[in-house]
């Protein structure tokens, strides 16, 4: 099956960007600047990310907000207009369909999702609707999704948009125009630093893509691929769905308690993970920081006193810190920040130790 493209695939290719499959769709993985300098033109000033391949769906209706409530983990009724809030689709079992987004308008709402899932998400969301009065559409094909990241984000966007961006707090959002083009403006992102991303018509995508580089050339911004969004995500501890959060592993043991609500009514999973909690869990995903020199990448072996006891899910040398940083499955003993840990790396085992992420905490996201 051929490679879908993004609304701004032309712009990344004008821009000499290297293309690689990633959820069906052609992505740039990075520009000729390479991976380091986008990563830390990020971490000083700003880079530019198109997401347009994640899934958006409206839910709207009389009973939308009391859908979402049976379908999601978290609390939708503590979201108000203008507010978003991560959350996940759990199966009965309590093992992660997905992690997303929901966010509340006032006569409806926005579920984003990631692109690999989009269908199985889809269905499952149609799947449940029976009973309840919503209706439900998938507005991906129409929507451009670009993330604009770093401290510098807001003085670059600020001249382009018509929202008071001072208003727009962490995980807020407002509707508005930024070069003329009309769309939602969201204070969240996935670096650790301070940014927006903008929800924008598929047609208008490039207009709005060269306005910001336009804008933030004289600030330090470059446009930025997924190589860079993989390492700035992982320094804050950010896990990425397919590697780090699946369906072989439950809400609880993949770090995200904090957002399951069991008072939030009786959402798809909650009687499992009830009984989960209740039992104490045997596995968690734990942050490994390596204390000698080494590069874990996803499916190295995770040793504990000459034992394989897990496999690294994420991983990378942190262009930031200078340390090899991973995410992986560990049984909840050797869980615990500073147990000793290590990981075979071409037939040797680099010493390390296991650390609460975020591995950086440097950043300048505004919550």
């Amino acid at each position: 099956m051929p490679l879908q493209r993004t609304p701004l695939h032309d712009a990344h290719l004008a821009l000499g960007a290297r293309m690689v499959p990633f959820a069906g769709f052609a992505m740039p993985i990075q520009y000729p600047r390479g991976i380091r300098a986008e990563h830390a033109a990020v971490r000083t000033a700003a880079g530019l990310f198109d997401v347009s391949h994640m899934g958006e769906f409206t839910v709207h209706g009389a009973e939308a907000e009391g859908f979402l409530q049976r379908l999601t983990v978290n609390d939708v009724s503590r979201i108000v207009p203008g507010q978003a809030q991560y959350s996940a689709f759990c199966n009965e079992a309590g093992r992660v369909l997905d992690d997303l987004l929901v966010y509340r308008f006032a006569d409806r709402f926005m579920v984003v999702v990631n692109a690999s899932n989009r269908e199985k998400d889809l269905d499952w969301a149609l799947g449940h609707a029976a009973g309840f009065e919503v209706e439900i559409s998938d507005d991906s094909d129409d929507t451009a999704l670009i993330a604009l990241q770093g401290p510098k984000s807001q003085e670059i966007l600020a001249p382009l948009a018509d929202s008071d961006l001072d208003g727009i707090g962490y995980y807020r959002f407002a509707e508005g125009e930024v070069a003329g083009v009309g769309g939602v403006v969201s204070r969240t992102g996935y670096t650790g630093e301070d940014g927006f991303e903008l929800y924008l018509p598929a047609t208008a995508a490039a207009q709005v893509w060269n306005a910001l580089i336009r804008a933030g050339e004289p600030h330090g911004l470059v446009p930025a691929g997924l190589g860079a969004r993989d390492s700035l995500r992982l320094e804050v501890g950010y896990a990425l769905y397919g590697n780090d959060l699946d369906e072989d592993h439950s809400a609880l043991e993949s770090g995200l308690g904090w957002i399951v609500r069991m008072d939030a009514g009786d959402f798809i999973g909650r009687a499992a993970l009830a009984a989960e909690k209740a039992r104490g869990v045997e596995r968690r995903l734990a942050g490994i920081r390596l204390t000698e020199r080494g590069f874990p990448r996803p499916g190295y072996p995770i040793v504990h006193d000459g034992e394989e006891v897990g496999a690294v899910t994420s991983g990378v040398a942190s262009p930031t810190l200078g340390d090899g940083i991973a995410l992986g499955y560990l049984p909840a003993a050797l869980a615990r920040p500073g147990t000793g840990i290590g990981i075979r790396i071409r037939n040797r085992i680099v010493a390390g130790r296991t650390e609460r992420p975020p591995f950086y905490a440097g950043g300048s996201i505004r919550r």
